[in-house]
């Protein structure tokens, strides 16, 4: 089927059409951006920086974790921010595709790689004696192309089914970014068919990769049961920030994807969980509940200080 789309841009609606609650959406959204590229990117660099970190599997994953999270806020916050200040929010069609594929591109990277570090535990608890032999560098690099790949695979069909629609009516969005289903509801054409083959890419791979995920960290929780008391503590702590990661995730996704395509009225709210709180609270989580990291991270600060001092 051939695009026949006339509209040009779109008019987004945003959070708030009233100029004072906008006001306060552009300080707290600023503020959440701003704190979210540093905690992340704080994250990203100390295990850079810290061999005993880098040379483990985990934190490697992490730090790519984090990287992503950075990427995913920032091809979302920003238009927010700026569409705050302006009492009329759009974006250009070919904008609306683009944000659309970054969204997917780095929300499908994030999926994979929640799965690749519940894995990466899975050995490490269960298959203590054989963990430096399944997880060599050489499989961490392979590990790392799937999630690219895959992202990618999956963010272009978004794209191409979204394309497909022919837009040649109202152009207002009620939402703060382009997302499948607001765009569905704009189409001049049936996209019942459409919207099941969005259910089918996003929704159920949501589902399919949490439901796999629950698994690993059940069998994970259930194999502790042989551990000593300090293994115990220690895995739980880690499992604990992986798992609280994946539902705050995971959960909000399945609620906006995994359903007939229709608008919700708290599907705003929900989006704002995954795609602004969510890579806000992942360096908190992880850095809150993770001995190794705080200590690195002050390693880091105290080099830095002196380094500052002998200038």
């Amino acid at each position: 089927m051939q695009n026949q789309s006339f509209i040009t841009e779109f008019v987004l609606l945003g959070l708030s059409q009233k100029p004072t609650v906008q006001k306060i959406l552009f300080v707290v959204f600023l503020l959440v951006y701003i704190a979210t590229i540093v905690g992340n990117m704080l994250i990203v660099v100390t295990i850079l920086h810290s061999p005993a970190l880098l040379g483990s599997p985990m934190y490697f994953f992490l730090a790519f974790l984090s990287f992503l999270e950075a990427c995913f806020s920032s091809c979302i916050t920003p238009k927010m921010i700026v569409d705050s200040i302006y009492r009329r929010k759009t974006i250009s069609y070919k904008g609306c595709m683009t944000q659309l594929f970054a969204e997917h591109f780095f929300g499908g990277a994030e999926m994979i790689t929640l799965t690749v570090m519940a894995y990466d535990r899975y050995v490490a608890i269960c298959k203590p004696l054989h963990y430096s032999s399944i997880m060599n560098w050489r499989l961490c690099r392979i590990l790392v192309g799937m999630s690219w790949t895959g992202a990618f695979l999956h963010s272009i069909i978004q794209v191409l089914l979204t394309f497909q629609l022919p837009f040649c009516g109202p152009n207002v969005i009620d939402h703060f970014m382009c997302d499948l289903y607001p765009l569905l509801g704009l189409a001049c054409t049936d996209t019942h068919l459409i919207g099941l083959l969005m259910i089918v890419t996003s929704g159920f791979m949501c589902i399919i990769i949490f439901c796999l995920l629950l698994v690993s960290y059940g069998v994970i929780l259930f194999s502790l049961r042989t551990h000593n008391a300090e293994g115990r503590r220690k895995a739980l702590s880690t499992c604990g920030s992986h798992i609280a990661v994946v539902v705050l995730f995971f959960v909000p996704c399945i609620y906006v994807y995994a359903r007939p395509p229709s608008v919700f009225p708290f599907d705003k709210e929900v989006e704002i969980v995954y795609t602004i709180l969510t890579p806000l609270l992942n360096p908190l989580i992880y850095t809150f509940r993770n001995k190794e990291v705080k200590n690195a991270i002050r390693k880091m600060w105290k080099r830095l200080v002196l380094v500052s001092d002998e200038k």
